[in-house]
């Protein structure tokens, strides 16, 4: 199974600005923008490590999803979320050939965990032997940042400004291991796992 961002977020969704305050960076100053795009830089590097501690997107974009057999014939968990659409849905042979899948043959069936694609039908299309499903879809709480909950806008600023702090050291916080209040505010968007695997996305 491969996940593939497709977009990616855009500098001017990012809260730079709220980052210099969370920060209490000076401001005023005929440089007030040099640090810009090191500030941007922790506020993706956390993004990035809160998305994959969670497993819930933050700002929108899209995202393309590979994988071999169904894990359900009539309903496939989906790797992250929230998903706001399935874009798509194509059925890849081993030869090469690629069928695209009528939208009226699938649906999304919203979680805030566990997103499925769901079949209309009785099952989801059949994989062929050493074929491929491609799924396409967008995942994310919206574009803005203000479309984020509290608690996760939060976490971001104070686990990009222990990176910034740490910079010296080359922002490490050690052993990958987020320090406890980050942790307390992600605690209620991790996906709980069941049966070995069996049961998450």
């Amino acid at each position: 199974m491969m996940l593939i961002e497709q977009t990616t977020v855009p500098g001017t969704a990012l809260p730079v600005a709220q980052f210099k305050d969370h920060l209490r960076l000076g401001t005023g100053f005929a440089d007030d923008g040099v640090q810009d795009q090191v500030l941007e830089t922790y506020l993706r590097a956390a993004m990035a490590a809160i998305e994959a501690r969670t497993g819930k997107i933050l700002l929108s974009r899209e995202f393309t999803w590979t994988l071999t057999a169904w894990r359900d014939l009539a309903s496939q968990a989906l790797p992250v979320a929230p998903v706001t659409q399935v874009l798509s849905l194509e059925i890849h042979d081993r030869l090469g050939g690629t069928e695209v899948i009528d939208t009226a043959r699938y649906g999304l069936e919203p979680d805030m965990h566990r997103p499925r694609l769901v079949s209309t039908g009785l099952c989801l299309p059949a994989i062929p032997v050493g074929g491929q499903a491609v799924i396409g879809f967008e995942a994310g709480f919206g574009a803005a940042w203000t479309d984020l909950p509290a608690d996760l806008t939060q976490a971001v600023m104070m686990l990009a400004a222990t990176y910034y702090e740490n910079r010296a050291d080359g922002g490490v916080i050690g052993q990958g291991d987020l320090p406890a209040a980050i942790a307390a505010l992600l605690q209620r968007y991790r996906t709980v796992r069941l049966f070995g695997g069996g049961g998450a996305v």
